[in-house]
């Protein structure tokens, strides 16, 4: 577990062990216990009679801050949350609805039940208001049509991007609630599952 080799590391990576080139460390036990300012011979010697590695946590600190962990699981574990992260957020899709700042109330309406049917699926709706001409000076009715859509489908989301001026249009962000985004991300993971399942059921037996 103690590694000592000197193959090159990528710059995201903490330094561990031996590349720790510094004449003292800060150093925080493996349950996050102050032990205090050592020279890095004592803080390495600690590591290899704990089985464990040497990792800097802060490497612009004075002196860096460094802690006692088992790497190889911490690296697995933050990789697999990264994962996990990048995978929900594959699963939400930004949807766009387009309004005219003179809308009337039957195409107001339609858009609402687009953008209505986009959260309650678990994706994220930008909304935009396209401003013509003379339009382009009267940007808070363009933020009173927005608010009037938030508050509209309050119940199927929320606003993660308040309404703002991109050149001549007015962008707003609505997530869906946190319920539906993770019962979307649930029902994407299981369907390859369900696929399966249902190839084996229609396989005829030999």
């Amino acid at each position: 577990m103690f590694d000592f080799t000197c193959e090159e590391h990528t710059i995201s990576e903490p330094r561990i062990n031996d590349r720790i080139r510094v004449p003292e460390v800060r150093l925080v036990g493996p349950g996050g216990e102050q032990v205090g300012v050592v020279r890095i011979e004592v803080a390495l010697n600690l590591a290899q009679e704990a089985d464990l590695d040497l990792v800097e946590v802060a490497p612009d600190a004075r002196p860096p801050v460094v802690k006692l962990m088992d790497y190889g699981k911490f690296k697995y574990e933050s990789d697999m949350k990264a994962r996990e992260a990048r995978r929900n957020q594959a699963n939400t899709q930004l949807k766009e609805i387009r309004f005219r700042l003179k809308i009337d109330d039957h195409d107001y309406e339609t858009k609402k039940g687009h953008v209505v049917r986009f959260l309650s699926a678990g994706d994220k709706v930008k909304t935009m208001i396209m401003f013509r001409g003379r339009e382009q000076s009267r940007p808070e009715m363009g933020v009173r049509l927005l608010q009037r859509l938030a508050d509209d489908v309050a119940e199927f989301g929320t606003v993660e991007s308040m309404p703002k001026q991109d050149g001549r249009n007015m962008v707003m962000v609505i997530a869906p609630t946190r319920k539906k985004a993770d019962t979307k991300a649930e029902q994407r993971r299981a369907k390859p599952t369900r696929e399966m399942a249902s190839g084996a059921e229609s396989t005829p037996a030999s």
